[in-house]
């Protein structure tokens, strides 16, 4: 089902977390700050809207980075009913788009309950005060085609590291709906 993200939530404090990468190391919010800023995905592995960015969200990431702004990767949908998006298939999902950022499994998907994600791609750009500026998505390409695009979620990352606040023009991602336990 395509859902969009909801932009009208924009200030609020990171809420602080604790969760594991596939082979189980553990990762807090904390340690996921960067001097510029964090940037929070919640993706899977098995959304067509997650695959057809996949390759540009690694090459945004890096970017990003080496901006000062850290980078991380949340999988909060139920694997147990979609083994496409199990913790096995993060890695190899991780190694095919060479993601450079933890990927994280959100196992009892509170992370996604509190940060109020409700597709996948979901981006939360945050300042380096932990206080949320961008929820819009990645760029103005369609997902046939990538080969012309406004990087909009880089742009206001970069603008976020440089003065605290997102653009106020923000339109919101698009994808698959969270894959909720019952």
């Amino acid at each position: 089902m395509l859902l969009e993200n909801t932009t009208d939530n924009l200030g609020w404090q990171a809420a602080d977390f604790s969760l594991c990468d596939p082979d189980g190391k553990r990762y807090a919010l904390s340690d996921l700050k960067g001097e510029n800023g964090l940037l929070i995905v919640f993706m899977c592995n098995h959304c067509p809207y997650v695959k057809a960015v996949g390759q540009r969200l690694s090459e945004d990431a890096s970017t990003l980075q080496t901006e000062g702004i850290n980078v991380v990767g949340i999988n909060s949908n139920d694997y147990q009913n979609y083994p496409d998006d199990s913790p096995a298939n993060m890695k190899r999902f991780a190694a095919q788009y060479d993601l450079p950022f933890p990927y994280l499994v959100d196992e009892d998907q509170s992370v996604a309950k509190t940060y109020g994600a409700v597709c996948t791609p979901d981006f939360f750009g945050f300042n380096n005060k932990d206080e949320l500026q961008y929820r819009g998505r990645l760029d103005d390409a369609r997902l046939e085609t990538a080969a012309s695009r406004t990087p909009e979620l880089v742009n206001a990352m970069k603008t976020i590291a440089a003065t605290g606040k997102g653009p106020a023009q923000q339109l919101p991602s698009m994808g698959c709906s969270i894959k909720w336990r019952n």
